[in-house]
């Protein structure tokens, strides 16, 4: 214990550190949740270095948030089994709340410790203030991290950092106690320009009919961000308007509506799909790009599970492009088995294995589905059929109930759009 208490000083004391040089701190103080920390100051000068807070967790890391004085975000992670050498690449793939991951490089400062810079302008503290959990994976192994506190421990460090700047170390105290917050100006300045419109883009995904009375599913990142009308059409037929009914954002699903009534609509299969079983995927991929009509692949179900053993998903090999997102997955008997959701990042994957990715894809399970339209009240039809179709027979079947769907979307929102 007294090791782990002096490298976790270490760890607090010269992450920020340029030369040989400790630190020394803290002083003041930090408190939220089980962050403990304060600011500290550089030994050899006694300048004000950086604020820092940690936390062990019970994987054996002690995981550090830091802010240096010129507003320098950086993470710190310690353990007590690793050994490395200062100065070489330590790969991470840290992923947020279980969205696309990132794939950075620490920098190890000591034999058991290292840094991740978050500059202030990155995608990576974006994704970081507003996270709730975080996985690290690592030489081999998976770190999971409880990230609730987060949102009140950054406005701590900056103010720390604020402080400090402010009146020096003689203002140091608790630091956890933020001031109040000014009120906002009613009307912007008289000489600030009007608002620069955002740029429109063309959004597609596909989605299909559940109900009789024109309930439609898709993914919910299919009709995110979208601006003005939301259309949608079964191939070869004029588009209408969808009116979105509800969606759940944690499980990536979406509930719309077209006026009329059909006949023909998606059975939900009520047989468990096992690995290795036969999967037909259908949707509109690089609308208006390739055909205009609906496209169909063939794969089977690779795992029961997605990434990071995630079970609300299927691994399956079936072909997906973008513009699939929200196509139904069936089975090898016509019923849908899943929602298609995404495709594994071939070139984030490739920089972070060296290795190319092929068809590997994903698929929300039914139970996640059947969850989702009782909660909004939907009636949809189960089959547990047996026969087996030929993959023609599947996609004649499925063109009376699969739709394109459209919009137009900020480009803002580009950014973070999915499959």
């Amino acid at each position: 214990m007294a090791w782990r208490a002096a490298a976790v000083a270490a760890l607090l004391w010269s992450i920020f550190a340029n030369s040989n040089a400790e630190a020394r701190g803290p002083y003041g103080s930090i408190s939220v949740g089980n962050w403990k920390g304060g600011a500290y100051t550089n030994d050899q000068t006694g300048s004000f270095s950086h604020c820092a807070a940690g936390a062990q967790y019970a994987s054996g890391v002690y995981f550090v948030v830091m802010i240096d004085g010129n507003g320098g975000w950086s993470l710190g992670f310690m353990h007590e089994q690793w050994r490395l050498r200062t100065g070489e690449a330590f790969p991470l793939t840290l992923t947020f709340d279980g969205q696309q991951p990132f794939n950075v490089h620490g920098v190890p400062i000591a034999d058991k410790l290292v840094r991740v810079p978050m500059p202030n302008n990155s995608a990576l503290i974006s994704q970081f203030r507003r996270a709730k959990a975080m996985t690290a994976f690592t030489q081999g192994r998976l770190f999971q991290f409880n990230l609730d506190q987060t949102g009140q421990l950054l406005p701590v460090l900056a103010n720390c950092v604020a402080k400090i700047r402010q009146s020096g170390l003689a203002s140091a105290g608790d630091f956890s106690v933020l001031p109040a917050a000014k009120p906002v100006a009613a009307a912007a300045a008289p000489d600030s320009g009007p608002a620069k419109p955002d740029r429109l883009f063309d959004q597609t995904g596909t989605g299909f009919l559940v109900s009789t009375n024109g309930h439609l599913v898709t993914n919910a990142h299919v009709v995110h961000g979208c601006v003005g009308d939301i259309l949608g059409n079964l191939s070869g037929e004029a588009p209408a308007k969808l009116r979105l009914v509800s969606s759940d954002e944690t499980n990536d699903l979406a509930l719309l509506q077209v006026t009329g009534s059909f006949k023909d609509v998606a059975k939900i299969g009520d047989k468990a799909i096992q690995s290795g079983d036969s999967v037909v995927a259908i949707g509109y991929p690089f609308h208006g790009l390739l055909t205009s009509d609906f496209t169909v692949t063939t794969g089977i179900v690779s795992s029961l599970s997605g990434i990071l053993n995630d079970t609300r998903f299927l691994q399956i090999s079936a072909a997906v492009q973008p513009g699939n997102s929200g196509g139904p997955l069936l089975a090898a008997s016509g019923d849908v088995v899943g929602v298609v959701a995404a495709k594994l990042n071939a070139i984030k994957f490739a920089r972070a294995t060296g290795n190319i990715p092929e068809n590997i894809n994903f698929a929300i399970k039914t139970g996640a589905l059947r969850d989702f339209l009782d909660n909004s009240v939907v009636p949809y039809q189960v089959s547990d059929a047996k026969a087996e179709l030929k993959t023609a027979e599947i996609a004649r079947n499925a063109r009376a109930f699969t739709f394109l769907i459209s919009c137009r979307a900020r480009a803002k929102e580009k950014e973070t759009a999915k499959n």
